[in-house]
């Protein structure tokens, strides 16, 4: 019996808008710079976390919410190593998902449940296989390589896309930092839209392709991260981190207002995070498509009467809202043995 938890992941936005095959200009204006599509920054964040229990049993099964998508995961796994080992043993498991976020708010569900699943069942089989490993195997990563790196290895994270003729690979790591432990996350999910996913996700980054100005995008958001959030983090000073982040995410938005409307995903998101920095609250936007905004402040108390205020001002009109620390840790293991479980 093996038990894998993980963190929920919160996308702030993508770094690069270039056209596949695409060159970026050296000093001189000549395009021979290869440009890199998608990237990305992000954070994983203890609340609301995913959790998915395999027992050896008779026959595959699941249950749970979200049973559906993971059953279909396991078998995509177990395909994954019949093809390179045809005469490998792998005994049917039941699948139990004890606890997950929804679907389509902007916490990267389908990435960590199929990494969870594929974790649980390469150490039921005596597997040990890395994350990217497990992500080409559940077919994730394919764009945003965000949430596999979480699944890793927690904290913030900034990705740096894919090259022309790499859309198998998984895009690499550029920088992962530790999030300071006393700041803390507010999140809420305002009654909106799911956001966009399936073929509506793949309309927008068609027409992503056809924005100009992608480079100018580009290079400003990169000053964002790398003259902004970084070094805000490593000083824990919360009001830069907390600017740089708002900037970066807004203009992040801006490049798919064509799609969502506008800067974001809808009236109710934009009226959150307006509300918020109302409140004093630097660091905020929307999470991936949305419609789950964040907050980062100070602390705990902090937090709370941030919630306090929100529940307040918004009512019913919030899904859900709660408030967490970052995850610094990734995903955690454990496995049941005659003394009980162990991590």
């Amino acid at each position: 019996m093996v038990r894998v938890w993980t963190p929920s992941r919160l996308h702030f936005g993508l770094l690069g808008f270039a056209v596949e095959g695409e060159a970026w200009p050296d000093r001189h204006g000549t395009r021979v710079l290869p440009a890199r599509r998608f990237g990305g920054v992000g954070l994983m964040v203890e609340r609301p976390g995913l959790q998915i229990v395999t027992t050896p049993a008779a026959a595959w099964s699941a249950e749970g919410s979200l049973a559906d998508r993971a059953l279909a995961f396991a078998r995509r796994f177990a395909e994954s190593i019949r093809l390179e080992k045809p005469d490998a043993d792998l005994p049917p498991q039941q699948l139990s998902v004890e606890e997950a976020p929804p679907e389509h708010v902007g916490l990267g569900v389908g990435t960590q449940l199929g990494l969870a699943v594929g974790r649980a069942l390469a150490l039921a089989w005596g597997y040990d296989l890395a994350a990217p490993d497990l992500a080409r195997r559940v077919g994730r990563g394919l764009r945003s390589a965000l949430g596999v790196y979480g699944f890793a290895h927690g904290g913030f994270l900034v990705e740096s896309g894919k090259r022309r003729g790499e859309d198998e690979e998984l895009a690499p790591l550029a920088i992962r930092t530790s999030f300071p432990s006393e700041w803390r996350v507010v999140l809420i999910t305002p009654r909106e839209e799911p956001g966009l996913h399936g073929a509506a996700e793949l309309k927008a980054f068609a027409h992503l392709d056809a924005r100009p100005g992608a480079t100018a995008r580009t290079d400003a958001l990169c000053r964002l991260v790398l003259l902004g959030m970084l070094p805000a983090l490593a000083e824990a000073d919360l009001e830069a981190f907390g600017e740089s982040l708002y900037d970066f995410n807004a203009r992040a938005g801006e490049a798919f207002a064509g799609v969502q409307g506008g800067v974001y995903s809808g009236p109710r998101v934009a009226e959150c995070v307006a509300f918020l920095r109302g409140e004093g609250v630097r660091g905020v936007g929307q999470s991936s498509w949305g419609p789950t905004v964040y907050a980062v402040v100070g602390d705990a108390d902090r937090a709370a009467d941030l919630l306090a205020r929100l529940s307040r001002r918004f009512g019913s009109g919030l899904a859900a809202a709660w408030t967490t620390a970052a995850c610094n840790s990734g995903s955690r293991i454990a496995s049941l043995n005659s003394q009980g479980y162990t991590p």
